[in-house]
């Protein structure tokens, strides 16, 4: 006799059912990376200067395989180690000058770095070098345009006198009062008496912000003629710097010899123990930069300063202080 199946319980019944996992689906390919961008991205603006590209430097195995391509650019490899140390020095020595800001910072101190030269001598490459990695709340850049009508009405130092450093500050004067010691006597831009009145006044002035606190460092960089006419023709070729040139860097090497004249005048009268001119032979610009920010690590006492990786002593056949039998380039 066959038996009749029993009908499924209803505790079957309530469980669910399980359902069988889906396949993974695979994975989406990845894009292939862009290749890195040619070194440089753009071809230099004189077509005549060799460069590399990514292409250049995939093939590349060993030192001997650089050296060829190198010497196939007609690329100096001299010129590319140079450049590697000077980065590297670069940067030990901006690590440096963070550690400096931060004690001007915590000890409340004021210091005012001026810069000098003639035009086109390297003034605002360096002061950009100087402060590419310091803490923008507690630096600043004064570059004054020409004089305000009010300006000129007021006594000379006054407007200088609105820039000088907070505490806790370092401010980067690229030129500063000194315009009337030079620029201003070359170019016919102040009467014999306004430049004689300056040369009076200013070591007053400054001797008043040394007994008030003020750490005052300034620096004249110092080019060739030669040289300064090479940096003129390469702004006029190159259109991203011709900016830079203005009707009285025009007049430099015509009124070269004016410029000496009250140049050496400005050292004879203005250099003195408490603010030091500090000459930067500077018709190289990289050791300039490099010189200058020793310079300034050198002679102020920041925490940290014997941790120092580098060298923070300058280059003696960089940096000197002014004195009469010193031979300058320019």
């Amino acid at each position: 006799m066959s038996q009749t199946p029993l009908p499924p319980s209803p505790e079957n019944n309530d469980k669910p059912k399980r359902r069988k996992k889906a396949a993974p689906k695979p994975a989406a390919a990845k894009p292939p990376a862009p290749a890195p961008p040619a070194l440089p991205m753009t071809p230099p603006s004189n077509p005549d200067q060799p460069f590399l590209t990514y292409n250049d430097l995939v093939g590349v195995q060993s030192p001997r395989d650089l050296f060829s391509l190198l010497q196939s650019k007609e690329i100096n490899p001299q010129k590319i180690v140079e450049l590697i140390n000077y980065e590297n020095d670069l940067e030990r020595l901006q690590i440096e000058l963070v550690k400096l800001q931060r004690w001007v910072q915590d000890k409340k101190r004021r210091v005012a770095i001026l810069f000098e030269g003639r035009d086109a001598a390297g003034k605002g490459g360096a002061i950009r070098r100087f402060t590419e990695h310091m803490n923008p709340r507690a630096l600043r850049v004064v570059a004054l345009p020409k004089p305000t009508e009010e300006e000129v009405g007021q006594w000379y130092f006054q407007r200088y006198t609105r820039q000088l450093p907070n505490r806790g500050e370092i401010v980067f004067f690229d030129r500063s009062w000194y315009n009337r010691a030079v620029v201003e006597p070359v170019n016919g831009f102040c009467t014999p008496d306004q430049y004689d009145r300056f040369i009076r006044q200013v070591t007053e002035y400054e001797h008043m912000l040394y007994e008030d606190g003020v750490t005052l460092i300034k620096f004249w960089f110092s080019i060739s003629k030669e040289e300064q006419k090479r940096r003129f023709d390469s702004r006029a070729d190159n259109p991203l710097k011709q900016w830079k040139l203005s009707p009285v860097d025009a007049k430099g090497q015509e009124l070269w010899d004016a410029y000496t004249k009250y140049k050496e005048l400005m050292f004879s009268k203005t250099h003195t123990s408490f603010s030091p001119w500090i000459i930067v032979r500077a018709n190289n610009k990289k050791k300039a930069r490099l010189e200058s920010i020793r310079y300034v690590l050198s002679v102020l006492d920041y925490a940290g300063k014997d941790e120092a990786v580098t060298s923070l002593q300058p280059d003696p056949n960089i940096i000197t202080r002014y004195h009469r039998s010193t031979l300058n380039l320019d």
